[in-house]
């Protein structure tokens, strides 16, 4: 959760040093910004599903912790 914080703050930062630039955040620059946010959210929502699983007995630690790292591997924040 403090990972998907930061992103957002650093997120607002970019976006009111550069208003100026506002063509640039309705192009490639905005849907880029947008692609990585989605990642960083389904990422969280995954790891969230996993503990979710771990907790009811549905997989093991071994296969929580193998999960959880290809997961984090796909992060850009991890």
């Amino acid at each position: 959760m403090k990972k998907i914080l930061l992103v957002s703050c650093a997120l607002a930062m970019i976006f009111s040093l550069s208003a100026c630039s506002g063509a640039f955040w309705t192009g490639a620059g905005g849907g880029t910004l947008a692609t990585g946010a989605g990642y960083e959210i389904n990422a969280q929502m995954k790891l969230n599903q996993l503990k979710k699983d771990l907790d009811s007995g549905k997989i093991n630690k071994a296969e929580y912790d193998i999960r959880v790292d290809e997961v984090k591997k796909m992060s850009i924040t991890h």
